[in-house]
């Protein structure tokens, strides 16, 4: 059997990668950017095959409210 290498030990430090995700922590996202994003995710898990486009997925969020 092959050896298999260790998956328990601490992740490569990757400073340019820790540097964006704290400057993306700043920034804001608008009503606008955050519904595209779940009409993208709707029409990106939609099975084969199904009748679901990104057109049906941009109605269906501008119907449905999501709340906390």
């Amino acid at each position: 059997m092959a050896e298999r290498k260790s998956v328990l030990k601490p992740a490569p430090r990757r400073p340019e990668l820790e540097r964006l995700l704290e400057e993306s922590k700043k920034i804001g996202i608008t009503d606008e950017e955050l519904r595209e994003q779940r009409v993208s995710f709707a029409y990106g898990n939609a099975p084969k095959g199904s009748r679901i486009t990104r057109e049906s997925a941009k109605a269906a969020s501008l119907r449905i409210r999501v709340s906390r």
